[in-house]
């Protein structure tokens, strides 16, 4: 007898096989209460020879008032702004032009630098010694002595406070014995950076012809540096260093206008004339910080570089919202699992989900959570079930994130399957 009810059972189970699958005739689709932000690196080629331009103008039926709060110009000669937690691009002008970097140059030697702390090879006490091509260099100067020895500490704070082209060299020497074949590693570091037009010749950004960056490949470095060594990067924003008795002031204007700035670098040579790159965090109202990260050149004096860098960091921080919608590992949704040895699993994300948008955008912005409903067992961690959905009146394409589950689920048993096809069959309900 029990072998006839069991054969029967299995014979229904085989019946109802095509209502085992997950009944997927849905989607889920809600409308979150916050805004998603996204991290899109989209890269947006540079008109051939553009005026500034705001990549969120690129939309010609904008509302007046979002057009009228991102439109803005500037007048150096390359230009770019970019929010760094999503690499969104707000402004760019001849972004992708060659340019002499001049001492912007020395946020890579200072990159390259902490390389070297991480992997061992130096320590902050290591002492370096300041050869005579190190003392006799030109320009903006840390004034260590020829021959004497110097910390790799005392270095660093001389390249990025004092703009030491003496440190440069100095810091070069020491670690690759020679400053071209320092620069080289330089040149290499920056490509596997993802700064594939660059190009050094030397640690200090030095005058030289085959010297080249553009300022989207200086955005990037800084970003990267911002990102790879926070531990480090305090130092950009330190506003004086002392040494040999001399003290001399930081050369970035925003650091000492309320501006928000931490860092960078300044540069100037007169073919490349005055550069900045700069980088400033804020709080939002919902406790997230938003940072973007401004690269100028082409200005013609050091008071035109002040201005324009204020006026452009200025407009970005006021005018455009840096929002983080999800935590990585924060749960967005519970989805239904059809026969699975749990009923719901927890939906996430693998990043934070960040999107870049101008101020007055913010209530316009729509999310949606998509994905087939049930879900099928067996669901493993971390598998791709969906995509977060972002609209708004000014992006081009609606962002996407991939939407997975928080933990595993596995099959359920036999007679649990079983069970739920026959009350799908009777009730319809999965």
């Amino acid at each position: 007898m029990t072998r006839k009810i069991l054969f029967t059972l299995f014979s229904l189970s085989l019946l109802t096989s095509a209502c085992l699958a997950a009944p997927k005739n849905h989607k889920k689709a809600l409308k979150a209460p916050q805004k998603i932000e996204a991290k899109e690196s989209q890269k947006v080629e540079a008109p051939a020879s553009p005026p500034a331009i705001t990549l969120a103008t690129n939309n010609p039926n904008l509302p007046p008032v979002i057009a009228a709060s991102v439109k803005i110009n500037t007048t150096a000669a390359q230009a770019i702004v970019i929010d760094h937690y999503t690499g969104r691009v707000i402004l760019e002008k001849n972004a992708d032009e060659l340019v002499y970097p001049s001492s912007m140059t020395k946020i890579m030697t200072a990159y390259m630098i902490f390389d070297h702390l991480k992997d061992g090879s130096l320590r902050l006490d290591t002492p370096l010694m300041v050869s005579s091509k190190a003392w006799k260099m030109g320009g903006s100067k840390m004034f260590v002595g020829v021959d004497s020895l110097v910390s790799v500490d005392d270095l660093l704070h001389g390249v990025i406070i004092q703009s030491g082209n003496d440190a440069c060299v100095a810091l070069a020497e020491g670690v690759s014995g020679s400053e071209e074949v320092f620069a080289a590693e330089m040149t290499q570091r920056a490509r596997e950076l993802g700064a594939l037009h660059t190009t050094f010749k030397n640690a200090s950004g030095w005058p030289d012809p085959e010297h080249l960056t553009t300022v989207r490949d200086l955005s990037l470095i800084a970003q990267r540096l911002i990102d790879d060594y926070p531990h480090h990067y305090s130092l950009f924003g330190e506003k004086e260093f002392t040494y040999n008795n001399i003290t001399q002031p930081n050369r970035n204007p925003l650091l000492f206008n309320n501006s928000g700035s931490d860092g960078l670098k300044t540069g100037f040579t007169d073919t490349g004339q005055y550069g900045l790159v700069a980088s400033a965090k804020e709080i939002e109202p919902e406790g997230t910080e938003k940072r973007f990260n401004l690269v100028i050149n082409g200005l013609p004096t050091m008071k035109a570089r002040a201005e324009e860098a204020t006026k452009l960091m200025t407009w970005a921080m006021k005018n455009f919202a840096s929002i983080r919608l999800f935590k990585a590992g924060q749960v967005v949704e519970t989805a239904p699992v059809w026969l699975g040895s749990e009923e719901t699993v927890p939906l996430t994300v693998a990043k934070d989900c960040r999107i870049t948008i101008p101020q007055a955008a913010r209530k316009d912005a729509k999310v949606e959570v998509v994905y087939d409903r049930p879900l099928s067992a067996p669901l493993t961690a971390g598998q791709e079930v969906g995509k977060v959905l972002v609209t708004a009146p000014t992006l081009e394409t609606p962002l996407e994130f991939p939407l997975i589950t928080a933990s595993e689920v596995k099959k359920a048993g036999f007679f649990k399957r079983i069970i739920a096809s026959i009350t799908y069959l009777i009730w319809g309900k999965a």
